[in-house]
């Protein structure tokens, strides 16, 4: 789920705020919220810290929503993540540069 859902949810409906209160609220204009709530922007850290400053749960936990909904997304992706596993300890990386 996309942070902006739990922002809408936990944020404005909770306390009864239109878009615009709560854009006030937070010091931001309307658009700004409406992109994260519409899941077209995602919780920057000074968002996080508006939001903890109006309504509580702290900057971190936004963050760490934001991060877990960024890492579900990518995760969904790695199949095409082309990537080869590096092979053997760093003892045995460096032995065989000197080598050669």
């Amino acid at each position: 789920m996309h942070p902006g859902s739990v922002v809408r949810q936990e944020c404005l409906e909770k306390h009864g705020l239109s878009v615009t209160e709560a854009a006030r609220v937070l010091g931001v204009d309307r658009q700004t919220l409406s992109n994260l709530l519409n899941a077209r922007s995602g919780i920057s850290p000074e968002m996080a810290i508006r939001l903890e400053k109006a309504f509580g749960l702290p900057a971190r936990e936004w963050l760490i929503r934001q991060l877990d909904h960024e890492l579900a997304e990518a995760m969904q992706k790695a199949e095409g993540i082309d990537v080869q596993p590096l092979a053997g300890t760093p003892d045995d990386r460096q032995g065989a540069h000197e080598r050669g």
